[in-house]
């Protein structure tokens, strides 16, 4: 094990800064508490290639080292096609197609995103548990990060929890939206205890939708919307209440006979890469359910 080399396992910082002891520099990397602990606990953070006391004070120029064991994968895996946009040590992300569901349930431990992508490690002998990091709906189609290590994980989900993520997505709603551009800045909260709707509430939470119209129809508009926090069905919402329900949306709407889900798709999203701090940027396009529907919406 060369702890002075990046690898899917190593992570390596650089210390630039002086007076700092080796927990303090750390978590001035933004590593949480929890994963400093287990890591420490394990014996996996070394300071010029040993492992030292959390306490010891670090010189500019020392290189500290935090070490990501392998892991058991616990799901089981299927051949599932995936249509992966971008790959490294740290981030799978894949363009996740409709009508799929993510996680394992006890009424779906098969045919999920979880197996396909258990089966991709597997083949390509990657020994990592599977940390999604942003969530989507079954129906909504798009852009979704997989963390392939703890570390990765935290980073991403901070960022997410921070609403320092650019996400944007395309919908296409029933009526004609007049403004060309608007924001919905209207707290979300559920609908009743144990439902699964959700509703404006002023009790709700602090949600924010920007919202630009891309293309209209004769009784239905395409939008390009951004949202910057992250609320549950908060575009679905958000896009009922001004008179705009999403197409297809059997929760906030009503079904369509021409797509068998909600016209919802996650096509971008900005970050910041978990161990190198540069900004990515990730695009899925339009998948073909959606531009099918767009092409009858146009009479062709």
């Amino acid at each position: 094990m060369n702890l002075f080399e990046e690898s899917e396992n190593i992570i390596i910082f650089e210390v630039d800064e002086e007076n700092l002891d080796l927990e303090e520099f750390l978590f001035k990397k933004d590593l949480s508490r929890r994963l400093f602990t287990k890591l420490y606990r394990n014996k996996h953070i070394y300071v010029n290639g040993k492992f030292q006391r959390k306490g010891l004070l670090l010189g500019v120029g020392d290189i500290v080292s935090i070490y990501m064991e392998d892991e058991e994968q616990n799901i089981g895996g299927e051949n599932i096609d995936l249509d992966i946009i971008y790959e490294d040590f740290d981030l799978l992300i894949l363009n996740k197609k409709p009508n799929m569901v993510v996680h394992l349930t006890k009424s779906h431990q098969k045919n999920t995103l979880s197996n396909g992508i258990a089966n991709y490690f597997m083949e390509k002998g990657i020994k990592k548990k599977i940390r999604f990091v942003n969530r989507l709906d079954m129906d909504t189609s798009g852009v979704l990060i997989v963390a392939k290590n703890p570390f990765a994980h935290q980073q991403m989900a901070l960022q997410f929890e921070e609403n320092k993520v650019e996400k944007k997505y395309k919908a296409i709603v029933s009526g004609v939206v007049e403004k060309d551009m608007d924001y919905i800045d209207i707290p979300i909260g559920r609908e009743e205890e144990n439902s699964i709707r959700k509703v404006v509430s002023e009790n709700g939470q602090e949600a924010l939708t920007k919202y630009s119209v891309l293309e209209r129809y004769e009784n239905a508009s395409l939008l390009d919307v951004q949202i910057f926090t992250g609320r549950s069905h908060q575009i679905r919402v958000h896009l009922n209440h001004i008179g705009h329900p999403i197409i297809g949306d059997t929760l906030y709407n009503e079904g369509s006979p021409y797509i068998n889900r909600q016209a919802l798709h996650s096509y971008y999203l900005k970050i910041k890469h978990p161990r190198t701090k540069e900004s990515i940027e990730v695009i899925a396009p339009l998948p073909k359910d959606m531009e099918q529907l767009i092409e009858h919406l146009k009479g062709k």
